[in-house]
């Protein structure tokens, strides 16, 4: 396909999609509008996106924000009051001069709390005394509008992990505790496991590295944590484990630039007394990248992941179009409604880029009576806009 063909597809897409209503006397009118993945501005240009998140701000707007896939140094935002159409906020976070970070900006998360909107996201640290090539660590930014400036609260990361760490995820706890999530990277891990030895012996990688989810909770100024990190979420250890079938496909098929495995994106929620942590798998920039899920009892688990998954992932071998879907949020609306916000990849979108642009998508979900979670995606096919009321 070439670009002008894309453009007119884009194009043709936003028409027939965003903001479209029907002619019915229905009196509903949301299901009168539709909205199509992946999202697009008011120009009905694609959002480029990775790592989507989506804040329900106070004053009744939503704001979206999202890693730069273009030159990874600030984060862009988005406003919306129907979650159909994006306005174009510009740039939120830049790198400032005497903080803590650098450069590579990843996966911010903004929440509201008592009137000021608090980013966590990661960057390399400046203080990298070995020169490592990934030196990730994670902090906070604040400001008094969603659409920033941003302004780092700290001039230091929130705590010093020793290893390179990213994509925050907080969880307010109804009895005042705070919790704080994020990735171990891959960087220098490598782990023993049965893939690991059958590859070793296939003569196909020396080692296998691995990222980690850990779960701590966090002091209420955003300071630092309490406690040690627990170990939450990791790629299964055996062959046997189904978990395999999904979570080892880029490493079979040697994705990516190193043989690597992950468990990273972790985003956790509670529906009823269970806690739900959602997570993504495989090389960030492949075709197998994909979503799953772990419940517990407690929000620093143990956690078991679950046997439907995973819950969302490429559709290209069954005729669609999407591919490399994950790094997803969930965002429930005050009637119940509960959407996964995430980022995928389309041939389409590719075209028009010039690369192979991660873009944003919500397609909804529910938590089935029986506890499994199902995410009805990804889409790309007109789908009714969400109720907002």
């Amino acid at each position: 396909m070439n670009k002008l063909t894309a453009l007119f597809f884009i194009a043709l897409l936003f028409f027939s999609c965003g903001g479209k209503k029907n002619n019915s006397n229905s009196e509903n009118i949301d299901a009168q509008v539709t909205y199509c993945n992946p999202l697009t501005d008011l120009d009905g240009k694609p959002i480029t996106f990775g790592d989507p998140f989506i804040l329900h701000a106070s004053d009744g707007r939503f704001y979206m924000y999202g890693t730069s896939d273009y030159t990874f140094l600030d984060y862009k935002c988005y406003s919306s009051d129907d979650l159909v159409h994006w306005k174009n906020e510009g740039s939120c976070l830049i790198p400032q001069d005497n903080t803590w970070t650098t450069d590579v900006f990843w996966a911010p998360e903004v929440y509201e709390r008592d009137g000021k909107y608090y980013m966590f996201h990661s960057s390399n640290w400046k203080n990298n005394p070995d020169k490592e090539l990934e030196n990730f660590r994670l902090g906070v930014a604040v400001a008094d509008k969603p659409t920033g400036p941003f302004i780092e609260m700290y001039d230091e990361p929130i705590f010093d992990s020793k290893y390179p760490i990213i994509d925050a995820n907080i969880y307010f706890a109804e009895d005042g505790r705070i919790y704080f999530y994020y990735s171990r990277c891959c960087y220098k891990h490598p782990v023993e496991s049965e893939l690991a030895a059958k590859l070793k012996k296939e003569g196909k990688a020396d080692e296998i590295q691995e990222s980690w989810i850990y779960g701590v909770e966090i002091k209420s100024d955003f300071s630092g944590i309490i406690g040690e990190p627990i170990l939450l979420l990791c790629p299964p250890k055996t062959l046997a484990d189904k978990q395999s079938s999904w979570e080892d496909l880029s490493a079979l098929a040697g994705e990516g630039e190193a043989i690597r495995r992950w468990n990273e994106g972790s985003y956790l929620f509670k529906y009823g007394d269970t806690y739900y942590m959602m997570y993504s798998c495989n090389f960030w920039r492949g075709q197998h990248y994909a979503v799953g899920y772990a419940t517990s009892k407690s929000p620093l688990g143990p956690f078991v992941k679950a046997k439907n998954n995973p819950v969302l992932e490429k559709n290209v071998d069954q005729g669609g179009k999407v591919y490399c879907t994950g790094h997803n949020m969930v965002l429930t609306l005050p009637n119940g409604d509960m959407y996964c916000v995430y980022h995928g990849r389309t041939a389409e979108t590719d075209s028009i880029t010039g690369d192979a642009k991660r873009v944003a998508f919500m397609d909804k979900m529910e938590i089935l009576p029986n506890g499994e979670l199902i995410v009805y995606g990804p889409t790309t096919e007109p789908q009714p806009a969400p109720i907002i009321r």
